[in-house]
């Protein structure tokens, strides 16, 4: 069984917004509902000032506290590592939302219950890759398996020295080139 890591290089990232509409559409989310949220972040002082968007969603973390958290074990951990939200045991409570430390997750307005990034995983499961990774025009995104040593995404790590946003903090299965 797979467990599936997302990395991110904020290097390459534009701030176009194309992952972000990606998910929305393939998530059938509103426009005023999207699990990719884009941070601005500037350092230094004229003239060498630094600037880069931080696009932040989901880290899909081993340790989840949305997941020990919920009331209902709606929010729970896939053996494959992707964290989800049962829809149909979900209660609205938003104990998930708040324990997020990533501010990952969101209320559906049609229907009231939590949700969040699910890396695609119904794209992944027929060997597809998410919609925010096919549709980013600098390739900034890299998905694969975090337990195959030789996939793209485990050497992209070593490569480029990725690390989770928090560090060690909540075990997050996704990293990030800074």
């Amino acid at each position: 069984m797979a467990r599936y890591g997302m990395l991110l290089d904020t290097n390459k990232c534009v701030g176009c917004y194309a992952c972000r509409v990606a998910c929305q559409m393939q998530n059938e989310l509103t426009i005023n509902e999207a699990y990719i949220k884009f941070y601005e972040h500037e350092e230094g002082t004229y003239p060498n000032v630094t600037h880069e968007m931080v696009p932040v969603q989901c880290q899909h973390c081993t340790d989840a506290p949305c997941v020990s958290v919920c009331p209902t074990g709606a929010s729970h951990t896939r053996e494959d590592g992707i964290v989800v939200v049962d829809e149909s045991k979900c209660i609205g409570c938003k104990y998930c939302a708040e324990a997020c430390p990533y501010h990952a997750r969101i209320v559906i307005e049609e229907t009231g219950t939590i949700e969040k990034c699910i890396f695609c995983h119904t794209l992944v499961e027929q060997g597809e890759q998410p919609a925010c990774v096919t549709t980013c025009i600098t390739n900034a995104r890299v998905f694969g398996d975090l337990d195959d040593p030789n996939s793209e995404l485990n050497q992209k790590i070593i490569e480029k020295r990725a690390m989770p946003i928090a560090g060690d903090l909540t075990k997050s299965n996704f990293y990030y080139v800074r």
